[in-house]
């Protein structure tokens, strides 16, 4: 029986170990339970190496559906940043531009295969960067105490950096300050709040809080003045 073990069994032992654990590897990988699955994932495009003089002036950046095919497992796990678009910008000059957006473009695991690519064209629009400074504007508002009115509103800085596309930032003649309610303010009051501008693709250098000062005076009855 020791002779038999010997032969048959203790033989090129970690060898048969191993064999068999390859073996139940490839069952497990083949098995019927691993059925292919599929689904769609909508996902951000990523652009890659933008030219530093460039801003992409298209008003609407569109996401990407994607149809993904693999193994059930990996599709139950698909996470989202597991998967995403990505176009190559670096050769790009103002004016408009279209680029395919295929199977090539999608980062993804090796064992999922991509089906197919919405939209399968993306159109971008590309503008020269230019920065500038415009004066704020308060926006002041409120019921004032009777007898009582604005006299003078001061703002602290009174001007601020923009940048974006050139021709945004080119018809941008002022930014807004949030509303600032004087409601009941006597003599003066200062208040603290943000500034903005209404373009989406204009965006502010250095956001930093902004002080709004609003001197009161005694108003002049109709009638009264000389």
């Amino acid at each position: 029986m020791i002779g038999f073990l010997r032969r048959w069994v203790l033989h090129n032992f970690w060898l048969k170990i191993l064999s068999l654990v390859l073996a139940a590897g490839l069952w497990w990988w083949i098995s019927p339970d691993e059925e292919s699955a599929e689904v769609a994932v909508r996902v951000p495009i990523e652009f890659q190496h933008v030219p530093q003089h460039l801003e992409i002036s298209s008003e609407t950046i569109p996401e990407a559906q994607i149809r993904v095919r693999g193994p059930e497992r990996l599709i139950r796990e698909l996470r989202a940043g597991d998967i995403h678009a990505e176009l190559e910008l670096a050769d790009a000059k103002p004016g408009e531009r279209t680029f395919d957006l295929t199977a090539q473009q999608i980062r993804h695991q090796r064992d999922l295969h991509i089906v197919q690519v919405v939209p399968g064209q993306v159109h971008l629009v590309f503008d020269t960067r230019l920065t500038r400074d415009v004066e704020i504007r308060p926006r002041v508002t409120g019921n004032f105490v009777a007898g009582e009115q604005i006299a003078k509103v001061l703002v602290e800085p009174e001007r601020i950096t923009i940048t974006g596309p050139k021709h945004h930032v080119e018809v941008v003649d002022a930014a807004t300050t949030d509303p600032v309610d004087v409601s009941g303010t006597r003599t003066q009051a200062t208040f603290t709040t943000n500034v903005y501008v209404s373009d989406p693709l204009v965006q502010v250098v250095q956001p930093l809080p902004v002080r709004v000062t609003v001197i009161m005076e005694k108003s002049v009855p109709a009638g009264n003045g000389h």
